[in-house]
């Protein structure tokens, strides 16, 4: 894959932990969190782009809420 050099702002709480990641070994660098982090956000919008083609707009709330309950992708706290 190709890249492009960028330059971004960011908080400091996220670098720094992607600089803890960096140094735990759960990332091979600053920059590769980051495109794992990108790369994330952008599935979770063709994902979510994909539900409205289906739904024919967003999701129900109380749906969408229990696929993430379902697929752990909320904290159980968060899950009520």
């Amino acid at each position: 894959m190709r890249t492009e050099r960028v330059t971004v702002s960011l908080p400091a709480e996220l670098v720094d932990e992607a600089r803890n990641a960096v140094l735990r070994g759960t990332a091979r660098s600053i920059s590769a969190y980051i495109a794992e982090a990108v790369s994330a956000r952008q599935l979770r919008d063709r994902s979510l782009a994909t539900l409205a083609d289906l739904y024919g707009g967003p999701p129900p709330p109380d749906e969408l809420a229990e696929a993430r309950r379902t697929l752990r992708l909320v904290p159980p706290a968060a899950a009520v």
